[in-house]
């Protein structure tokens, strides 16, 4: 840490007050996922800037991903994807070690950092408490050959239909913090791997959440000029995908945004987790960071 002046953080935090009562007793949901996870300095900073926020009467609800993980871990088990139109194909051997990596590994090493850091951390997944229920994902795509669109089954993978808060109401605002792991269980019972943007958009949604902070390994929408673009409203993000400006792999992501802003939460904020504090700079200061997705 640079060496600041106790009169310098004392004016830190005191500038950080009108922040703090904004998001007062709100929900929080972040979404920490990219290879933001992957080193464990950045991931225990991250733990204790989540603490940081429970510490200040905000309601944190962490939500990750994990597929560097799940692919180094079918890699060590000799288990081979197969891909169609460039998705991943999961099987019934590649779920097991989806559920194991996800909501075994990754969430509880998670959960140990929030709690070293002074938090009281509960890890679990959207099969807990049937929070979330979801149906198998069908997508299509153009037969090269034939110019005939098919459906392409993915596998055990879904896109979440129902979420019931029963069980992290009786989490939030008791001072514990929930984790979860983006898996839900369908009709038929099945575990369905959920992409965990989406995952975070459908809890935020149903939370009502003020505010749902993605973090990824870019540092928000840009433009043509591959300049930050600040704020957007649902209309103009629209725009921007109509036009090109917002591509690849960004178009999924600002459309969980849509998404979730629809479902009910009050913005909804993508920020490059890689940045140290990235959480305190977005929520805490007046600057903020990243590019902020409203009505």
């Amino acid at each position: 840490m640079t060496d600041i002046s106790p009169l310098d953080q004392a004016r830190i935090l005191s500038e950080a007050l009108p922040h703090m009562q904004q998001y007062d007793e709100e929900t929080i949901v972040i979404k920490y996922g990219g290879h933001a996870m992957g080193d464990e300095e950045t991931a225990k900073n991250f733990a204790r800037d989540i603490v940081l926020l429970e510490q200040t009467a905000i309601n944190p609800v962490v939500v990750h991903g994990g597929g560097p993980q799940i692919a180094t871990m079918l890699k060590r088990l000799g288990i081979v994807s197969e891909f169609a139109a460039g998705l991943r194909i999961t099987d019934a051997a590649t779920i097991e070690i989806v559920e194991m990596v996800l909501a075994g590994s990754i969430n509880k090493q998670l959960v140990g950092y929030i709690n070293e850091a002074g938090g009281k951390a509960v890890g679990l997944c959207g099969k807990d408490g049937n929070m979330v229920k979801a149906s198998k994902t069908t997508r299509t795509i153009m037969d090269p050959d034939s110019h005939i669109e098919k459906a392409v089954d993915l596998g055990f993978v879904g896109d979440p239909e129902k979420v019931d808060l029963t069980l992290l109401n009786q989490l939030i605002g008791y001072e514990l913090i929930p984790v979860l792991a983006p898996l839900a269980t369908s009709h038929d019972g099945q575990t369905l791997n959920i992409n965990a943007d989406t995952f975070a958009g459908a809890v935020a949604g149903a939370l009502k959440a003020k505010r749902l902070l993605l973090l990824t390994d870019v540092p928000g929408v840009l433009d043509k000029s591959k300049k930050l673009i600040p704020e957007l409203s649902i209309k103009d993000a629209r725009k921007l995908i109509a036009d090109g400006t917002i591509s690849g792999g960004m178009i999924p992501k600002v459309e969980t945004c849509i998404y979730a802003l629809e479902q009910g939460v009050q913005g909804v904020v993508i920020i490059d987790g890689k940045m140290q504090h990235a959480v305190l700079l977005e929520l805490f200061t007046n600057q903020g960071t990243g590019t902020l997705i409203h009505k």
